[in-house]
């Protein structure tokens, strides 16, 4: 069963019910209202009789019965029954009474004051009378058929109105179900239209703050992880290929240059130390798309430990020496540091990749091949700052620094990749991070980097 068709019923049978209660409630009250007034009625009815009989002396039982007997506004079936002390029939109106009383009525009646009883469709009521002379027992009874009448055409009324209203009610209830869902409705037309080839559509949030609202708001971050979760792997795909693409075309040509006629030892030996060069590059550039890809994903906040950023600095360093003899680090760690001062919740592989990375991009572009690193505390975080003395970036540049594979203008002929910078900006943003950028031309670059203290 749809929702709308549950949520339709539901709303109908809610109403259903308070409509029934409400509609039982008003009958019932009413009849309880009717037999009220009847009792009312009868009991005055039958204590002016009483008083006639028993207080005026010109009255007796004889003339009272013609009084009553032309009486216009005669309760229907009307019987009134006087007794005395002895439980004789001082009076009774008509002479000829329909009901049965007997001894026990009339001494319950003395014992309790009051009695009311129904007899048939009689409704009677019994109750003590007290003249000058002595305490009387006065039973009237009657037959409310006009309240009964009016009763029924409650009833009937009630019955009408409750059916109709059940029709209308289910209308509306579908109506209200199908307006409640409508905005559901849309959202499930805009999902329908987004595939893998359009996932850079959205669903249209509006400017409430209901639960649809957070539906749609909830779906379009999935839509949005989901959209970069592609493009990382579209990408990834893209550029292994353009990176792999270039080892290998030189593997490919050294090889069948080679292989057009017999060569000397020498060249023999030449050919593989160049192959074996394109190989390690093809090996490093892997593993820097492999970093790239990992940094790029949420995977790694499930792996943020407590790490001290020291450590993390000397295993870069050391790491970034091995593979560049060439090059060199000058670290300096502020004097105002202290061990807490230098623990944050970090992954070790990545802010060493991150770490070497930026001392490896100062190291190449400055002419001393050498990279300036100052460690220092700044209120809440740890400041990284990497500065060289190289050429510098082109401000137009600077912009596009960290996007995959994108190199500066004026790198002239030094090797790289243009994914270095790509992979640090992930790495900082997963240690929730800030790196900015400054650089002047002919004078060098000054990168900081901002880490978030663990205790934070």
């Amino acid at each position: 069963m749809q929702i709308r068709q549950r949520l339709s019923n539901q709303f109908i049978f809610i109403v259903f019910i308070i409509l029934l209660l409400f509609s039982i409630a008003i009958y019932i009250l009413s009849a309880n209202y009717r037999k009220t007034i009847f009792y009312e009625r009868i009991e005055s009815k039958a204590q002016n009789v009483a008083n006639l009989l028993l207080e005026v002396d010109e009255i007796d039982a004889g003339l009272l019965r013609k009084i009553e007997n032309a009486n216009p506004i005669t309760l229907p079936n009307e019987n009134i029954i006087i007794f005395n002390y002895l439980n004789d029939t001082l009076f009774s109106s008509p002479d000829n009474v329909a009901l049965q009383i007997d001894q026990t009525l009339i001494d319950n009646i003395r014992l309790e004051g009051e009695i009311k009883f129904n007899q048939g469709e009689y409704e009677n009521i019994g109750f003590l009378f007290t003249s000058r002379y002595d305490r009387f027992v006065v039973i009237a009874g009657a037959i409310d058929v006009f309240g009964k009448q009016r009763l029924l055409y409650l009833r009937n009324v009630l019955i009408i109105a409750f059916s109709t209203f059940l029709i209308v009610l289910i209308f509306v209830g579908n109506l209200y179900a199908r307006q409640a869902l409508r905005p559901i409705s849309n959202v499930i037309k805009q999902v329908k239209n987004i595939s893998a080839s359009s996932m850079n559509l959205r669903l249209n949030e509006g400017n409430s703050n209901d639960e649809i609202a957070q539906l749609s708001s909830t779906f379009n971050q999935m839509l949005h992880r989901l959209e970069t979760a592609f493009s990382i792997q579209k990408n990834f795909i893209a550029n292994a290929s353009h990176e792999m693409r270039t080892p290998l075309t030189s593997i490919t040509g050294q090889l069948e240059v080679l292989l057009l006629q017999n060569r000397s030892t020498e060249e023999y030996k030449k050919t593989i130390i160049s192959v074996l060069e394109d190989i390690k590059l093809m090996n490093r550039t892997s593993d820097r798309l492999l970093m790239l890809a990992q940094a790029s994903s949420e995977v790694t906040l499930s792996t943020l430990l407590p790490v001290r950023i020291d450590d993390i600095i000397w295993k870069a360093r050391s790491e970034l020496l091995k593979y560049n003899p060439e090059y060199n680090s000058i670290v300096v760690l502020d004097e105002s540091l202290d061990a807490t001062q230098m623990v944050i919740a970090g992954n070790e592989i990545l802010l060493t990749t991150a770490v070497v990375n930026l001392m490896e991009n100062s190291c190449k572009y400055s002419e001393n091949k050498e990279a300036h690193l100052e460690l220092k505390p700044l209120q809440n975080k740890i400041q990284l700052l990497f500065t060289d003395s190289g050429i510098g970036i082109i401000k137009s540049d600077l912009k596009n620094l960290t996007q995959p594979f994108y190199r500066g203008k004026n790198i002239g002929n030094r090797k790289g990749h243009g994914i270095g910078l790509s992979i640090v900006e992930s790495i900082i943003k997963i240690h929730s991070g800030e790196m900015t950028i400054t650089s002047e031309l002919g004078k060098g670059t000054q990168i900081k980097v901002l880490l978030p203290l663990a205790i934070n």
